[in-house]
């Protein structure tokens, strides 16, 4: 499910993680998680982890208070997934408030070109307090994707938030995309 989302020095972190998430799903949904991979690099490295994730919560704090810190990021990076977008919401936030490493950026980004406005404002309102240089490196490094990213969160804006944001460079998501992820036309030419 997630083997080759984390780097390979974190698999036993990643299983231990893997093991204590319930198997119940969301409304009873017949899958666990989405046919669909989401595929980057993270230096040089290639990553995938599904597109959605239908489990449950963990519903005990006890088990999360346990986990190590790594293993809590890894936890975050899993439920930033899940097809509840409160707790996507939760995740992410919980993952900005922790001093990330770089295998969880990739999970940061994609949470950004999806339709959750609340999303978009804590993610970049707690970017704009930190250095992004290595959340450029990686969107620059993934130029293709991150571009077909940027589209996406146009198409979102055009379709649910134009009424709130009229004007484009007003939206909260190409604000992120541009000054915390370093988006530029020149990105999608290839320059």
């Amino acid at each position: 499910m997630f083997q080759d989302a984390f780097p390979i020095s974190l698999q036993n972190d990643s299983r231990e993680v893997i093991a204590i998430i319930p198997k119940k799903t969301y409304n009873n949904v017949r899958i666990g998680t989405s046919e669909e991979y989401v595929k980057y690099s993270l230096n040089d490295v290639p990553i995938r982890f599904p597109y959605r994730i239908y489990y449950n919560e963990i519903s005990d704090d006890g088990i999360i208070y346990q986990l190590s810190e790594q293993q809590k990021m890894i936890l975050h990076c899993i439920y930033s997934r899940s097809c509840n977008g409160f707790v996507r919401e939760n995740h992410i936030k919980s993952l900005l408030t922790m001093p990330y490493e770089d295998w969880a950026i990739p999970f940061i980004v994609k949470v950004c070109d999806e339709y959750v406005v609340e999303i978009l404002e804590i993610v970049y309102k707690m970017l704009t307090e930190e250095d992004t240089e290595r959340m450029k490196a990686f969107c620059a490094e993934n130029r293709s994707m991150f571009c077909k990213s940027y589209a996406q969160m146009t198409s979102y804006w055009n379709e649910f938030y134009r009424d709130k944001y009229y004007h484009f460079k007003d939206y909260i998501g190409r604000k992120l995309f541009k000054e915390c992820f370093g988006y530029s036309r020149s990105m999608e030419r290839g320059n």
